[in-house]
């Protein structure tokens, strides 16, 4: 049965979560206080970058199923995907969620579902929401139905897991959990899960923080090898050949809207028996910090003084314009710190939002010392070391994603170092 819906919040998750459901019938009126934003969709135009959703926009617009506006409407269902970040005391900033509910109570009428999308500490639904709600006066689980399914993508891969992947559903009672899978079976293939609304939050954050510590160890290994002359890229990679052994890779640092986040939700509710999870996302936090220190070690081991800097890579993962939590700008803030110059380039991000960013490639290299990878784009994989030797003043590179073949480059003459990776340095 197709339902009226209204999301709260368009970004990287509100607006294809509300394209993929208006492309399967749905009548679906998306909601952002982004001024620029809700007019750019209304004119089928992209405020963000993901494969798949110009297409997926067009048609949804075009069949008259998907509009988006500054104000919640009446609708069957709600649904809120707005951010749920940290403050600087790496404590959870629950206001977005907060005023995404008070803004839809006014519009709520008895048989609603109200879905939660965000990833957020554990008892959010139970504690936050539910309040809030029952100001519309309806009876909380018997007139108006309330659940946490939250999203499970990957920026550059969200239409196809928003499809494959397995769902997680925890509603407030039996009956929100129930309506909340019929509505995403419209388009989920994978199997979707039923269980209570704390459980499924719970869940959501166990998932990125398990990434998070796998991470830190990758990270402890590379500083490790750095230290003893190993190639930690190399001897992860013999290790995960065990069939009971998946480390994930080292880098400069961990981004994105999860799993630079969502660890520090259950730190803050126990920190007392959280301290692996403390420690990992401390040594994570320290990797951009790492990373500008080897700037500035290749450069006095090549007796650069005030060396100059290029700087490839902002969004936080490959191929897609995200800089949510980036370490590539954390990077950048070290490195002003240290008083080391730098110009930056990110094919992906088409606008100068960080400090001395420019779109051009050729720009960035000239005149620069170092040439430094921190975000692994397929347009960086392909460099040709011969076509930028020439633009360069000294031959100096320094990956931190093993994003190149340090052989080729150092076929052509330069000086190649890969983090974690002191044995080629």
């Amino acid at each position: 049965m197709k339902k009226s819906l209204c999301v709260v919040g368009l970004g990287y998750i509100g607006l294809p979560t509300s394209v993929m459901f208006a492309i399967h019938g749905h009548q679906v009126h998306g909601v952002d206080v982004n001024h620029k934003a809700v007019e750019m969709i209304n004119n089928k135009q992209l405020h963000i970058e993901e494969n798949g959703l110009q297409e997926r926009l067009e048609e949804a617009v075009d069949a008259g199923n998907f509009k988006a506006g500054l104000e919640p409407v009446e609708a069957d269902v709600f649904v809120i995907a707005v951010p749920s970040p940290i403050r600087e005391d790496k404590t959870a900033n629950l206001d977005y969620v907060r005023k995404a509910t008070e803004a839809i109570v006014p519009f709520v009428k008895e048989g609603n579902l109200v879905i939660l999308e965000s990833t957020v500490p554990p008892r959010t639904v139970e504690d936050v929401m539910v309040p809030v709600l029952k100001e519309t006066g309806l009876d909380i689980g018997k007139e108006l139905f309330i659940s946490h399914s939250p999203e499970r993508v990957i920026p550059g891969k969200v239409f196809q897991e928003l499809v494959d992947n397995d769902r997680i559903v925890g509603g407030i009672n039996e009956t929100s959990s129930t309506m909340t899978k019929e509505l995403y079976e419209s388009f989920v293939k994978g199997n979707i899960h039923l269980t209570d609304a704390t459980t499924a939050e719970m869940a959501k954050v166990i998932e990125n923080t398990y990434r998070d510590v796998n991470i830190a160890f990758a990270n402890e290994l590379a500083l490790i090898s750095d230290k003893i002359g190993v190639n930690s890229w190399e001897a992860i990679k013999l290790a995960n050949y065990h069939p009971r052994v998946n480390i994930h890779t080292p880098g400069p640092g961990v981004g994105g809207h999860c799993i630079a986040v969502d660890p520090w939700f259950l730190a803050e509710i126990e920190p007392d028996l959280s301290k692996i999870i403390q420690l990992s996302r401390n040594t994570n936090d320290h990797m951009p910090v790492y990373a500008a220190e080897q700037i500035q070690k290749i450069a006095k081991e090549q007796f650069i003084h005030d060396p100059k800097v290029a700087l490839f890579g902002l969004s936080f993962k490959a191929n897609i314009d995200d800089q949510r939590e980036s370490p590539s700008l954390k990077v950048i803030m070290e490195l002003v710190e240290k008083g080391i110059s730098f110009k930056t380039f990110d094919p992906h991000i088409k606008e100068n939002v960080a400090s001395n960013q420019t779109q051009s490639m050729d720009e960035a290299l000239e005149d620069a010392d170092i040439l430094v990878i921190l975000t692994d784009h397929d347009e960086f994989k392909q460099l040709d070391p011969a076509n930028i030797k020439g633009k360069m003043k000294n031959r100096l590179v320094f990956d931190t994603k093993n994003a190149l073949s340090l052989d080729e480059w150092k076929n052509a003459g330069f000086i190649a170092k890969r983090l974690g990776d002191s044995k080629n340095g």
